[in-house]
Parts: C-alpha cells; structure tokens; sequence
C-alpha cells in the first residue's frame, strides 16, 4: 500500500536552532530516509520552500481567490512530503516514528486513493 507523509515544520522553532543543530537534523532525516529507500519503503518525496513562498488559491464568488502564504492558522506549516510503500497503516506508523523529521514537527500519513492514481495513470498513458 502507498502512503503519502506529509511533514510539518514549526518554522520559527527550526529556525531557533544553531546551524549546526540544523545541519545535525537534516543528516539525521537524510540517514533514515536512505534506511527507508534500502527497505523498499521510500518512493519518493519532495521538500517545500517557506510558507511565505506559498498562496492559497479558492473561489470567491464565481471566481479564482489567490491568498498570500498558507491558509491555515498554525504555527506548522507543510514542509515536504514523503511517499511511502508499507504493509497497511500501522507498518506506515511504526516506520515514520522512527523519523528525525518528528522533531521538528508532526507527519500527518494519508494512504493513496489506489482508484484515483489508476485512473489518473490511465490519462497519462493516453495522452
């Protein structure tokens, strides 16, 4: 089963640490995500600049809204995700609490919508 981890960061908390406290973190991230890769759980992943990079698009009477940054009211934001190859659930659970990246900040996992990727597979093999 394919799992989508999505990794928050509390960026003025990261952002406090020493260089050297970062630097420690992220080799800690980079070490687990290669145990992952060497266990055939990790598919892929993707880090995120800062929220201030982000905007929210939604509709607002008929039409496209573009809001500056994230929406959401949190001292979190998303900061990368990680695709992940697990039994079921609890497998994706016991491999991503061994992740540094949980001291920084929570993942949220999400199994993959299998019917929707086939379906969107599906459209990229025809076109």
């Amino acid at each position: 089963m394919k799992f989508v981890c999505l990794g928050y960061i509390d960026e003025a908390r990261f952002a406090d640490l020493t260089q050297a406290q970062r630097d420690e973190t992220m080799e800690a991230c980079f070490a687990y995500d290669d145990e992952l890769r060497w266990g055939g759980h990790f598919i892929g992943g993707e880090a995120l600049q800062s929220a201030r990079n982000a905007v929210t698009l939604r509709i607002k009477e008929g039409k496209v809204d573009v809001t500056d940054g994230p929406y959401a009211e949190t001292k979190e934001v998303l900061g990368g995700i990680l695709l992940l190859e697990a039994n079921d659930l609890n497998h994706a659970i016991a491999l991503m609490s061994q992740h540094p990246g949980v001291t920084v900040g929570p993942f949220e996992i999400r199994p993959a919508d299998a019917q929707i990727n086939a379906m969107i597979a599906a459209r990229q093999t025809n076109a």
